[in-house]
């Protein structure tokens, strides 16, 4: 039985087997790190990417995105940027623009360039003379400003006037296809509660769709001028506009009130000889035997007029 066992035991002890891995492995470090000690010569691939393109330019499709370079230095830097290529940075202001291409010579931007890789001026090459960079030149064309801020004022308080964008109006550049399809571009959304005063700030531009094209400026400033208002009445005459001659019309009511906002200040300064609200005896015969009533005329400092009613009767006398 004890034979048995002694058979079942393994020639190679545990101890020297450890000792055997542990001098493979150290030696095959010590290897590969001899071999990456050494130098090398090697072409890379490096992608680019490009910064200060001119605001009258658009890159096209086929503008290159790679720059080959062969490289001499030990084998760990290769390795490693072979695994992990850094993004090469070109900017396109210096370049030389002939025809439609920006011409980025890489011998003469060549410190440049190789100052991103920590890589000494001899040790590199460039497999080409430069960058041969495709562009079309941008459109550009003046677009309205239109506000998307939400005013809502306190109890008693207005505006005195519309909200003042400045400028009211910007430059954009881009494709002229994207261009053509733009007659205005809109502020993004603002909401302020609550005004009592004047109120201005900047507000910001809506760009989300159109990624294709660059503002001269991304924001603009806002101002609306605010005042405390009261409520006025008027009771005013309607005019009868182009009655035919030898027509003898009667309307029915002769007069409405006229309900509006005006500033506290202009209170005392609007009189009813102010107004005028009219309705057009052309419009009678599609008019079921009703005049629409219309507000020709109103004072400058007031704001949201209503009548109190708009439907006109009226009766052709004989």
């Amino acid at each position: 039985m004890k034979s048995k066992l002694k058979q079942k035991r393994p020639w190679i002890k545990r101890g020297p087997l450890k000792t055997f891995l542990f001098f493979l492995g150290f030696s095959a470090a010590i290897w590969v790190a001899v071999q990456f000690s050494k130098e090398y010569t090697e072409a890379i691939e490096l992608p680019i990417s490009y910064i200060n393109l001119p605001k009258d330019k658009i890159l096209i499709d086929d503008t290159p995105k790679i720059l080959d370079i062969r490289i001499k230095d030990r084998g760990f830097y290769i390795a490693w940027i072979g695994v992990f290529p850094p993004k090469i940075t070109i900017d396109i202001s210096d370049a030389t623009e002939e025809e439609n291409f920006l011409i980025y010579d890489l011998e003469l931007q060549k410190t440049a360039i190789l100052s991103q890789l920590n890589l000494d001026y001899e040790k590199a090459t460039f497999l080409q003379k430069n960058i041969k960079i495709s562009f079309e030149r941008r459109a550009v064309k003046k677009v309205a400003v239109v506000s998307s801020i939400d005013l809502n004022f306190a109890v008693g308080y207005s505006a005195l006037e519309e909200i003042k964008l400045q400028p009211d109006s910007i430059m954009l550049s881009g494709p002229v296809t994207v261009l053509d399809t733009l007659e205005f571009i809109r502020t993004k959304q603002l909401k302020i509660n609550n005004i009592s005063n004047d109120v201005k700030g900047k507000v910001q531009l809506e760009t989300e769709n159109i990624n294709e094209v660059s503002l001269y400026q991304n924001e603009v400033n806002y101002s609306v001028r605010t005042e405390k208002f009261t409520e006025g009445k008027a009771e005013i005459p309607i005019i009868l506009l182009n009655v035919p001659e030898g027509t003898n019309v009667v309307i029915f009511p002769k007069e409405l009130v006229i309900y509006y906002q005006v500033s506290l200040k202009d209170f005392e300064k609007i009189k009813s000889s102010a107004f005028q609200v009219a309705v057009d005896f052309m419009n009678a015969r599609d008019s079921d035997g009703f005049l629409i009533a219309q507000i020709i005329q109103k004072p400058t400092q007031v704001n949201n007029i209503r009548l109190n009613e708009k439907k006109i009767q009226f009766v052709i006398k004989r």
